[in-house]
């Protein structure tokens, strides 16, 4: 036999062994072992499983033996929202809704900080639509200059502007300082409207320069019909307009609208601004005449005062220096030289000092330093002199007349007393005649609505004898029965009226705000929002719309334009 055939011999036996061929009986053996394997594996499976759920069952024991209970969830309310409404059908608008006069905004003068919310002021939408609808942070003039007394150390100011809805003098006049003050001091739904009319008619009546041009402003309007031209009345054209920019930027300011807080007329102020100070000259002046420059002054130092732009407070005090240059100053014990000390100073004359105080210019200058001194400028001792001048000029003009013989015997309550037009310290006056009891043209410079102003402004209260009986006089010989009346007077006697307060405000507001309301222009293109100026009388009627306007719009915007001095009263 061969190694090879030896080789697969053995290789035969070996398969045999490990396999190739089973003994008898091998099967049913295998056949148990395979069973107690199963058995064990089950066996092994079910107490594992036992041991886990043990573990778990304790772990959970633990937990809810230690753990916080559960609070309990509250149960959620399902409501149902109703299908939003049908769109009603809409009515063809006007150019813009004429309210009914009469509709006064009826809420109740909050008695302390805490006031209804605004969303409860029915008003018109027209009446505030500011990009802003919140008081500005921007404190509305020094805290000091609208205390309710005298100001420490400066004597002679006085205390209108207390309250409102920001911080000094101009706090009542934007957001919800301006809808409260409406409602509580005798606006209404119809004069606010005819406020936002007015500044509408301004703003397209500007010039592209900023300015407001007395005689050519309806050139700038798109709108047919057009407005008639106005007149510079035999002055300066640049001169008017000076004075021209400034009542309409005052409009705007009385409103809340100034250069820097956003607001739909933020531009039309800016530019007119702009303008004012363009034409500043170096020195200061604004105006060649004490008058135009008061009003400008005014303008810049109220805008400063309600933005503290610090860009204007240049132009600003410069303007208010001038004023106090040329203050008036006395002959005795001191010479005429302006800027002298305020224990000599006086009143103002149309240009230079000199022995004429006109009311006219006074009242103008001293309003312009009130708001000089809320801005924080300086305005010197120049008030002092200021109320030097009323209360000697006063006691003079009532002192041996037909009227009133000695002022000192005056009764608040049921006595008259006058205030002149000129007023020298001689004791020399200009004043119109007085003939059977009654004035024989009260309208014909008889001062007594600025020598009341006069008085609100330098500290004179509701119940003072000087206050009371000026404010007797123009009830009796002056309150407006129609539209046109003269319009210097009106705002003037307006703005003191509302000072004075109680009964007395309460017949002239109910006599002249619905008169302007319905006297004003209404959805007749370009005259839409301005007043008539033929027959207004003083410089009105000769100077034209943007006066008359000007005039009226104050009148309207007296409820927030300075709060009242005694609230209440």
């Amino acid at each position: 036999m061969s190694q090879d055939q030896q080789d697969e011999q053995q290789y035969d036996e070996q398969q045999y062994i490990e396999g190739g061929e089973q003994e008898e009986g091998a099967p049913a053996e295998q056949e148990d072992n395979e069973q107690r394997h199963k058995y064990a594996s089950i066996i092994s499976w079910v107490v594992s499983a036992a041991l886990h759920a043990t573990a778990i069952l304790l772990a959970g024991t633990i937990y809810f033996l230690t753990a916080a209970p559960e609070q309990e969830i509250p149960p959620v309310r399902v409501t149902s929202i109703p299908p939003p409404p049908k769109p009603k059908e809409e009515k063809p608008k006007m150019e813009r809704d004429i309210v009914d006069p009469k509709v006064t905004l009826d809420i109740e003068a909050p008695q302390s900080d805490t006031v209804a919310p605004i969303t409860q002021l029915d008003l018109p939408v027209d009446v505030s639509a500011r990009e802003e609808e919140v008081d500005s942070p921007v404190p509305k003039g020094r805290e000091e200059a609208v205390a309710d007394s005298e100001m420490g150390g400066q004597g002679a100011f006085m205390a209108i502007g207390a309250g409102g809805g920001g911080a000094g003098m101009f706090g009542s006049r934007t957001g919800g300082g301006r809808k409260r003050a409406v409602g509580r001091m005798g606006g209404s739904k119809a004069s606010e409207s005819a406020v936002e009319a007015a500044l509408r008619w301004f703003k397209k009546h500007q010039s592209p320069n900023g300015a407001w041009d007395a005689e050519k402003y309806f050139q700038n309007c798109t709108e047919d019909p057009k407005c008639e031209p106005g007149s510079y009345y035999n002055y300066p054209a640049e001169e008017v307009n000076v004075a021209m920019t400034g009542y309409a930027l005052l409009c705007f300011l009385g409103a809340g609208y100034d250069h820097q807080t956003p607001n739909k007329y933020k531009q039309v102020v800016k530019k007119g601004i702009d303008w004012l100070v363009s034409v500043q000259q170096k020195d200061g002046v604004l105006g060649r005449r004490n008058y135009e420059h008061a009003v400008a002054a005014m303008a810049l130092a109220e805008a400063y005062a309600m933005t503290n732009d610090p860009a204007l407070r240049g132009p600003a005090q410069r303007s208010i220096d001038v004023l106090l240059k040329r203050q008036n100053t006395s002959t005795v014990g001191g010479g005429r030289t302006g800027g002298s000390s305020g224990s000599n100073r006086l009143g103002w004359d149309y240009v230079e000092p000199s022995q004429r105080n006109d009311t006219s210019v006074s009242g103008w200058c001293v309003m312009a330093l009130k708001s000089a001194h809320a801005a924080g400028l300086n305005v010197g001792d120049s008030m002092e002199g200021a109320k030097r001048f009323l209360e000697r000029s006063w006691r003079d003009t009532n002192t041996k007349r037909e009227w009133c013989q000695d002022w000192s015997k005056l009764n608040p309550y049921t006595d008259i007393s006058r205030y002149p037009y000129e007023w020298y310290e001689d004791g020399r006056i200009t004043i119109s005649e007085w003939k059977n009891n009654a004035p024989e043209n009260a309208n014909h410079h008889d001062m007594a609505p600025i020598g009341m102003v006069l008085a609100v402004f330098l500290g004179h209260k509701a119940g003072d004898i000087m206050l009371e009986t000026l404010a007797n006089y123009v009830v009796k010989y002056q309150k407006p029965s129609s539209y046109p009346d003269n319009t210097y007077y009106m705002y003037y006697t307006t703005l003191g009226m509302f000072q004075v307060g109680g009964e007395k405000w309460k017949i002239w507001n109910s006599a002249v705000r619905d008169m302007l309301v319905q006297a004003q222009h209404k959805g007749n293109g370009c005259l839409d929002g301005s007043w008539d100026w033929s027959g207004t009388k003083f410089h009105g009627h000769e100077v034209g719309r943007v006066l008359s306007t000007a005039y009226n719009t104050l009148c309207l915007e007296v409820y927030y334009r300075y709060a009242q001095v005694n609230q209440g009263k």
